[in-house]
């Protein structure tokens, strides 16, 4: 089930990414105040993804971009992250979006993601992050919204 986050998901948000971090590396980073910073400034909006009651993924989305997506290792295969980013998508489209995202090029598993929901990948570069380090990644953009008929079909 995909829902809207609410404060009361923070903790379980944070104790889900410590095991992505662990198992996956990502954030490549982690953060000081890890509930702050899957809060960050511009916040749209955040969605959880749950199994059996319990969260076990997330995502944000800060006017079009989208960040902070990640499924725990013990939910991943069974779609989460694409409903995920596709909650995102709906969301950023009834806004008049259309939603990008940024991905480090050595995230071999969130690139084939994006690109079998048809993601686009815009350009690749390198970027200089807060720590000062260099890496490279790819910035894609949603696939365009699909054509809504109007009354007369």
């Amino acid at each position: 089930m995909i829902r809207r986050r609410n404060d009361s998901d923070l903790d379980a948000c944070v104790a889900v990414l410590a095991e992505v971090h662990t198992h996956s590396g990502y954030p490549h980073h982690w953060p000081a105040d890890p509930a702050r910073w899957l809060t960050p400034d511009g916040l749209t909006a955040a969605w959880v993804a749950e199994a059996a009651g319990a969260v076990v993924g997330h995502v944000t989305l800060c006017g079009r971009e989208v960040s902070r997506l990640y499924v725990g290792p013990a939910a991943r295969g069974r779609g989460l992250g694409g409903q995920l980013l596709r909650g995102v998508e709906q969301e950023a489209a009834a806004r008049g979006l259309r939603p990008v995202l940024e991905v480090k090029t050595t995230d071999t598993a969130a690139i084939a993601l994006y690109e079998r929901l048809g993601w686009l990948r815009r350009s690749t570069g390198r970027e200089e992050w807060e720590t000062g380090e260099v890496v490279e990644v790819h910035h894609y953009e949603a696939p365009p919204a699909p054509e809504r008929l109007d009354a007369r079909g």
